[in-house]
């Protein structure tokens, strides 16, 4: 085996210019794999950072029903303050879950006395709403930065663009108008302690007060919640998490479903979108692979028919012959993956010094590129496949050739 691929190099670097070109191809599609990959997995990962660390979380459990309506933010799918017990008894148990908060989500009306609209609230516990979102805080523009101190009983966050259209101002009092589950209208005055950037951009219309407000204005004796936030301690976790807790709530008894954010937010498409992106790019690598390995080989047997004769002819077995060619095809990958790797690898080390900045809803965000080693991995076993299975076919028709016709031919 060690003398096959002796010859097998050998032979790649009898003809030098061929096989600095063809190399060169396809260290370009490996550069172009790697590069693009990272940039694009650095992309997803920032993308759904802000969208769960700033608004979703990770998970959200619900009453079963509630997410088909939840258009019209319904108060009757709520979960009772024993279901509520339940769901989070199951939560502490899991060693996977880092933090999860309560909300109260509603629809309301807000007046500055002379103009009125209409705004979706949160009705949270602040303190434990920062340890799920954990960067909602960065959206929020006040005058209590610290932890926790976002929003106190008898204030409100109001959204930008509620701020500029009622003319208001970090300070004044408002009031909200809500009705409850019974259709009893109430109201009650609360302070602006400051204004959020939206997610979703002009049309977004999302406000928090604190849950005791929330009760006091739905005239509620105990919290009843709507749904609950959940923040893992390792989002590669999502999937097995969101199986176990499906699994717990699949039982007749249970009330509450769950969601992952990819079901709750539009943007999960834009992730899809660029998953789907990345295959497309590993398909063109496998085009330029598999073209130029099955030119450069064809070649190499066609220009080599009589030395194949000769070595057929003192005895080598077609099975050698077939080794030594496929192993002539593998090297050129393996050489060629090697560099394109190094280079693309050079090529994300540089970039992370010259970061790519740009503003995703509320966020300013800062890519990094960074590629998983699996990936790595995947492309250049892609590579070794596609160069084995291009090598292939010139390989086996040079171990089929007869001696006398291959020594015959000119």
């Amino acid at each position: 085996m060690r003398n096959l691929i002796k010859i097998a190099v050998r032979n790649l670097f009898r003809y030098n210019r061929r096989t600095l070109l063809t190399s060169s191809l396809i260290a370009f599609g490996v550069v172009l794999v790697i590069v693009f990959g990272g940039l694009a997995i650095s992309f997803k990962t920032q993308m759904v950072g802000v969208i769960t660390n700033t608004a979703l979380g990770d998970l959200q459990i619900h009453k079963k029903g509630y997410v088909e309506s939840i258009d019209n933010l319904p108060l009757n799918l709520s979960l009772s303050e024993s279901e509520y017990a339940a769901v989070e008894q199951v939560l502490r148990e899991m060693p996977e879950v880092e933090a999860y908060s309560p909300r109260i989500k509603f629809g309301a009306m807000i007046s500055n006395y002379a103009q009125t609209s209409n705004i979706r609230l949160s009705a949270i516990r602040p303190e434990m709403e920062q340890k799920t979102v954990t960067d909602l805080v960065k959206r929020i523009k006040n005058d209590s930065a610290e932890s926790g101190a976002f929003l106190r009983p008898g204030e409100i966050v109001v959204p930008e663009n509620l701020m500029k259209g009622l003319g208001l101002n970090i300070g004044d009092e408002i009031v909200l108008i809500a009705t409850n589950k019974d259709g009893s209208v109430n109201g009650i005055p609360v302070r602006i302690s400051g204004v959020i950037e939206s997610v979703l951009g002009p049309m977004g219309k999302d406000g928090y007060i604190h849950i005791t407000d929330a009760m006091a204005l739905l005239r509620m004796d105990k919290a009843e919640i709507i749904e609950i936030a959940v923040k893992l301690k390792r989002f590669e976790e999502l999937g097995n998490v969101y199986q176990t807790l499906k699994r717990s709530f699949d039982s007749a008894e249970s009330v509450a479903e769950v969601h992952t954010w990819e079901e709750l937010s539009p943007f999960s498409s834009v992730a899809r979108i660029v998953d789907l992106l990345i295959i497309v790019v590993k398909f063109i690598l496998i085009s330029i692979v598999l073209v130029s390995i099955l030119n450069i080989m064809t070649m190499s047997v066609f220009e080599r028919v009589a030395e194949i004769g000769t070595i057929a002819a003192i005895g080598t077995p077609p099975g050698r012959i077939l080794s030594m060619f496929l192993l002539e095809g593998f090297s050129m990958g393996l050489l060629s993956t090697a560099g394109g790797v190094l280079v693309g690898l050079g090529i994300i080390w540089l970039m992370n010094f010259t970061r790519i900045n740009f503003r995703f809803g509320p966020m300013d965000v800062s890519l990094a590129p960074s590629i998983p080693a699996s990936e790595v991995i995947v492309t250049m076993v892609i590579v070794m496949l596609v160069s084995l299975f291009a090598s292939f076919h010139p390989a086996y028709k040079a171990a089929r050739m007869e001696p006398v016709d291959a020594l015959g031919h000119v």
